[in-house]
């Protein structure tokens, strides 16, 4: 797919434009309600929709296919991102009113850290394409790894650590132990401090380019195409905040997402794999979007039946009085 840089400007301003209309909606703190992530969930997920039927019109069926398994895929990958999402702001003790500014900016972060990501990999795919080969043995470990990690059942709780940049932050720039409402930087007997704000918004975008690490892969393995690559992480990451407050209370519920998203992870690892044989001269089949497509929405449909029929089961097996034992 040739795009112009006449598009890439266009494309990039009118994503400004609605992050700019994002953050001046939700510019004013406040507790967001079920409603109001539902209807901005709804109006971002349209938005993807219109976009992919914009390429699909103007570009064909093997543009918008691939922007649609990848924005599902990243959608997917994303959804995980909120388990530590929820660990950050427990961590960070922040407000319920002060969280919406601190995803949306910490998101903005992502995305930014995110396009560098992709510039790179494009870059790299376009000089070596063995490359894939990596992206896929990759991709199958990662799948691997996060099957293991869901079996290795721990009554112990999740608790966040900071990276290395985080620390090296917080040990460099003197700060506050409270929150200033939404201000990033005060000043207190003449000394500007950074306030924990500014801390946990760092702490979302930077912790998100670790989840990068196999989406973007992951990604690539579906489109080599900078383009949709791109697009497809900014509708992913944008409609994220939403998300949060939507499925925040529902994540737990989801017992079976690592599976789905192992076989996925594994899947798409495969055909990265299989398109680099094919690439170096070996008769191998390759998967086509179509059917990438439908692996993706069948593996995410039957994880998230298979989720909540579990959850439920336990709820009532928890709800269930135990019975007295009879001494003969």
């Amino acid at each position: 797919m040739d795009v112009s840089l006449t598009l890439w400007a266009l494309t990039i301003a009118g994503l400004c434009a609605l992050i700019a209309a994002d953050f001046l909606i939700g510019r004013t703190p406040h507790d967001v309600s079920m409603r109001e992530a539902g209807i901005w969930t709804v109006v971002w997920v349209a938005l993807a929709g219109l976009f992919g039927l914009g390429l699909l019109f103007f570009s064909g069926g093997q543009p918008a296919g691939e922007f649609f398994a990848g924005y599902i895929t990243e959608k997917s990958l994303s959804v995980d991102n909120l388990f530590v999402f929820v660990l950050i702001m427990a961590k960070f003790a922040v407000p319920t009113k002060y969280q919406q500014r601190v995803l949306l900016v910490g998101v903005l972060i992502a995305l930014v850290l995110r396009a560098v990501f992709i510039a790179a990999g494009a870059t790299i795919i376009a000089s070596f394409s063995w490359v894939f080969f990596i992206f896929g043995a990759f991709l199958i470990w990662t799948a691997w790894k996060l099957i293991k990690e869901a079996r290795a059942e721990s009554d112990e709780e999740e608790e966040f650590e900071e990276n290395r940049l985080l620390k090296a932050v917080e040990k460099r720039i003197p700060s506050t132990d409270r929150y200033h409402g939404t201000r990033l930087f005060i000043t207190e007997n003449g000394k500007r401090l950074m306030t924990p704000m500014l801390v946990v918004m760092l702490a979302i975008g930077t912790t998100d380019v670790l989840f990068a690490l196999d989406s973007i892969p992951a990604i690539f393995g579906l489109t080599q195409d900078p383009y949709i690559v791109f697009t497809a992480n900014a509708f992913a990451l944008m409609g994220l905040r939403q998300l949060y407050f939507l499925i925040g209370g529902l994540l737990k519920k989801l017992v079976h997402l690592s599976y789905g998203l192992s076989v996925i992870l594994g899947f798409i690892g495969v055909k990265l794999v299989l398109h680099a044989l094919h690439e170096t001269g070996v008769h191998v089949p390759e998967i086509s979007i179509p059917v990438s497509l439908g692996v993706i929405v069948a593996v995410l449909a039957v994880t998230t039946v298979t989720s909540l029929r579990a959850s439920r089961k336990q709820a009532a097996e928890e709800a269930e009085p135990e019975k007295p034992r009879v001494n003969v």
